[in-house]
Parts: C-alpha cells; structure tokens; sequence
C-alpha cells in the first residue's frame, strides 16, 4: 500500500528520540502519503495527523499544532467506532517529555486530540479557547492530567468553585501532586480539608493507609506550612518549613518557599542568605530570583544585582521573572524603561504577582497614585500579601483618599491579625492627619510589643515624635534600638534627629556610621552632603548648577558601565 512509502513507527522513533524537527518534516511527507492514497481510512489519516501535531507541539508551533489537531478531529469524527485504534508506540513519544498528554492506554479518541488542542492553546495563554475543548471532554473520560489541566485552566479564568473540585479530584488519586496542594492552599482550603482528601483506604497490596505511612507525615506537614504561608501567618509557616529542611537538607523548592516568605515580611538578610544558598546548590534557578532581585535593590547592592540580572537573562530571557529584575535594575536610572519590563513580565504571565507589585511600586514613585492602585488590585486579586497592602496604602494616601487608605489597612489587619507589620500600616494612616497623631502612635507602641525587632515601626515612632516636637523622645528610642540592632536607617534617622535640633557633630558621626554599614545609602549620602554645607555656615538649599550638572554627568557614565 501507498502508505507504507513512509512507515509510521519511523516518526514515532523520532519523536521517541527527541528528534521534533525531523519528525515533523518527516510527518509532513507521511500525511502526504495517507492523503494521497484512496485507501487510507480516516482513522489511519487521523493517526498520521496526530503525529505531525505532536512534533509541532515540541517544537512550539502552536498554532500549527492545533490546526493539524484539529483535521485529525474531523477525520475521527468520520469514524462510526467512538475510538479508533492506534499503535502504544505512538504515543509514547508523547509520554517522555514534557509534552501535552501521557495516555497509559493503546487507542486514540476524540479526547486525548482535544486534550491536544487545549494543551497547545494553554501553552499560547489562550486560557478560554482552551477550556472550550476542555469541557468537551466527558468527566469518567478525564485522565490526572486532564485534570490537573482543568484546575489550572479554571483558576485562571476565575471559576473558584470549579478549580477547586477539579484539584480536589487530582489529590484524591494521587495525594503528592505539590501543584494542587499549594493551589487549593492559596484557593483558601484548610489543611484540614487539603489531608483529608488522601487516600484512606489501605491498599489491594495490603499496604496500610496513607494517613500511617511514614511518608505522609512530612506531605501533611508541607500542607501544614502551605496553607499557613496562603492564610499570612507567615511566622507558623517559616517554622514548619524550616522543620521540613531537616528532613530535606538543601531543597531548593522549600529553600525558595522561605526566601519568599522572608522576602515579603521584609526579613532581608534572612531571604538573602536562602537565595543565595539556593543559587551556590543550582546557579540556574529562575524561580523567585524577581523577588531576590528587588531584595538586592533595597540593600543597594548594585553589583550583585547587575550579575543576578545577566545570569537570569543568559538562563532564560523569556521568564516572568527576568523582565520584574530588568524591572528593578532599571528603576530610578528611567523609570519609564523600568515600568515596560514590569508591564511585559505581566503580559508573559497576567498572574505573575511580583509583575503586578513592581509595576504598582513604579507607578508610585512617578506620581500616579491611581494607575498604582489598579495594579496593587491586580496583586491583590491573584494573592493578597502584605505587600499589596502596603502598595495600597499609599496609593491613597497618595491621592489623599484617607478613608479607603483606612480602609485597606484595615483589611491588613484582620487578614494578618499577628502581624506588626500590618498594625503599622493602620498607623500610617492615623499619622498622616495631625488629628490622628495619637492614635498613630498607640498603633505604632502596639506593632513594636508583638514584634519588638520591628524597625519599620521604631523609625515611623520615632518620626511621629519629631512631627510633635519630641526630639528627646525619638533619640532615646533609636538609641535604644541601636544598642541591638547595627542598622544603617537606625543611624541616618538619629543623624537627621540631631541636624534638626542643631547637634552637627552627633549628626555627622551617625551619617558616617551609616555609609560605613552601607555605603551605596543615598538618604546618608545627600544628609551627609547638606550637613557638611551647614557646617561650613552655606546654605544647603542654594543652588549650585554647575556642580549638579556635573554630578549628574557622572552618574549618567556610572550607569552606562553598569550595564555593559
């Protein structure tokens, strides 16, 4: 027969091999062969098309893949049969890699192409289209994967309800799926809820129930910590995977799952030192490296940032991630440049939250509040984090819109109802009308006995008293911080202290002791700059043109080499 011209094992050897361009050409000349001969059945013209789509599919043809899919669809549904038969070898090209479906059994339907279709339109963000033929697909006819797919795909186009039945199915045939787990996690389910779906019974084997096994325990612990980081009880969270790290010395997902966290409630060193020992384990680790990168930023470590940035771009330039630190790279060098690498990792991945937090934190450094608001929704939306919150509280403050400002902080406090952080926030607001100065600073006294380490709040405490004309108060709070905490903000916030009051000398020893913890700190540089001209009897606001000029010039050329 005419068909035989190209034998259908030889494409199914490619694709087995890796082989997708070859594969594909060769797939090209097969459904030639099949077209061309009369007496090629549809089912035989559906199997050779089905091949040719998996070899687009591997090498990313997308759209070419669902169009070919798609003609095998038409040439099934000419078949009287339900199912046409084809080859185990056919399919477990598929089965290999990563790929769109791995079917255990030997036959083709109209279910596995249309899982296919969707596979390739999931692949393209077409999150809709791809739930169309999703649905198409009978329930009992649903594979794991299928699925876990229509978990995904429900999440995001917003079907709660629907996603969470669907990741519920997943962990009831296979309770270590860790994507469903910290889905339903993040969806708002209890731990409870989560470890109950396990699978109780005890196995034909005669094993005994998963809830006895020794393996479970530390899966039910993962939930435990999951759920507690969904739920914002960031400190149980940190503690249960740091539990979990002792069982699983150098896991790089639960490393990055603290450095997160850690990142998030603004535990700096702490995240610092769990990216960075994830990045000595495996240096090409794209995951999280955004929020590693705005960490960097905030510490003004410009070199270490420049070398993260290049190494991610080397890695894989197409990640959500690697577009939110260009983002952060570029940020204050033109902020316009920075806002289209935000705005671009978010059109990679529209529920990439760090996208949508840097894009919120840009649109407030240029003065637009409002714009900021909108993205800080956004995050919102997608997982509400403390910084969303903090985003959202200063957008209206921003717009002065006090009572929405209120609102949010509000909102804070009772999703994180442990948080000092959170308490804060209600405090800024408070401190941002002279009639709510005492309310601020019961908020503020408030945050600093649950969490007594918390310098955000000492430094917003601190300011208040200057506001009130206090300013033997504020230094004997920062000094008293200072006694245990070496921190570079302790001392820029004393030094201004002292300069307001007329203390020059005790201004200049603790801008000095600031630059000498961190010399990149730009509000000790410009302190340190003005109270050098104060102390020479100049007026620190007189401008001096050509010295900015050339100061900027220098600055300009400093930034240029950074890049290169």
């Amino acid at each position: 027969m005419d068909h035989q011209l190209v034998p259908k094992d030889q494409v199914t050897t490619l694709l087995d091999n890796g082989l997708f361009a070859s594969a594909q050409l060769l797939g090209g000349f097969l459904v030639s062969s099949s077209n061309g001969n009369p007496e090629a059945t549809p089912q035989l013209k559906a199997e050779t098309l089905v091949l040719l789509g998996d070899s687009l599919f591997k090498e990313k043809e997308y759209m070419r893949a669902i169009h070919t899919y798609k003609q095998a669809l038409l040439q099934l549904r000419t078949v009287s049969k339900p199912t046409t038969t084809m080859s185990r070898s056919s399919f477990s090209a598929l089965n290999r890699s990563s790929s769109p479906s791995s079917f255990n059994n030997s036959t083709v339907n109209e279910n596995e192409v249309k899982f296919r279709i969707a596979s390739s339109y999931y692949a393209l963000n077409e999150n809709r289209a791809a739930l169309i033929e999703m649905e198409g697909i009978p329930s009992k006819a649903k594979t794991l994967q299928m699925s876990l797919m229509m978990g995904k795909l429900y999440r995001n186009t917003r079907h709660t309800r629907a996603a969470v039945a669907c990741y519920k199915e997943c962990l009831r045939q296979c309770p270590y799926i860790i994507e469903a787990i910290i889905a339903l996690a993040e969806l708002g389910l209890s731990a409870k809820d989560i470890i109950s779906l396990f699978p109780q019974m005890p196995s034909r084997s005669g094993r005994p129930p998963f809830d006895h096994l020794e393996s479970s325990r530390w899966l039910q612990r993962y939930v435990e910590a999951q759920c507690s980081i969904a739920s914002n009880d960031y400190k149980g969270g940190l503690e249960l995977f740091s539990e979990l790290l002792q069982r699983f010395p150098n896991n790089i997902h639960i490393l990055l799952e603290m450095a997160k966290v850690e990142a998030i409630t603004g535990k700096s060193d702490e995240a610092i030192l769990n990216f960075e020992k994830v990045r000595s384990i495996d240096p090409y680790v794209v995951t999280y490296m955004d929020e590693y990168a705005l960490i960097l930023k905030t510490k003004s470590d410009k070199s270490k940032l420049n070398k993260l940035v290049h190494d991610l771009l080397k890695i894989d330039p197409a990640r959500p991630e690697v577009f939110v630190a260009l983002s952060v790279l570029w940020e204050r060098k033109d902020d316009s440049e920075a806002l289209s690498y935000a705005e671009k990792s978010i059109r990679i991945d529209e529920r990439h939250v760090t996208g949508y937090i840097m894009k919120g934190n840009l649109l407030l450094s240029m003065n637009r509040p409002d714009a900021a608001v909108i993205a800080f929704r956004g995050a919102q939306e997608l997982r509400a984090d403390l910084r969303s919150y903090q985003g959202l509280v200063r957008s209206y403050l921003g717009m002065s819109k006090i009572k929405e400002a209120l609102h949010a902080a509000r909102e804070a406090m009772k999703a994180m109802p442990q948080s000092a952080k959170a308490l804060k926030l209600v405090g800024d607001v408070h401190a941002s009308s002279t009639t709510g100065r005492e309310k601020a600073k019961k908020f503020y006294e408030s945050a600093l006995r649950l969490e007594p380490g918390y310098l955000g709040a000492a430094l917003a405490l601190a300011e208040l008293h200057v506001m009130e004309g206090r300013n033997g108060d504020a230094v004997s709070l920062l000094e008293r911080y200072l006694k245990d905490w070496a921190d570079d903000s302790l001392h820029v916030k004393l030094a201004q202290v002292f300069a307001a009051t007329n203390m020059l000398q005790d201004a200049l020893l603790h801008f000095q002791a600031a630059l000498r913890i961190n010399p990149q700190n730009e509000a000790a540089k410009k302190g340190l700059e003005r109270l050098e001209k104060q102390m020479k009897g100049v007026d620190p606001d007189a401008p001096e043109e050509d010295e900015e000029n050339d100061v900027e010039d220098v600055e300009g050329d400093a930034e240029e080499t950074e890049l290169i």
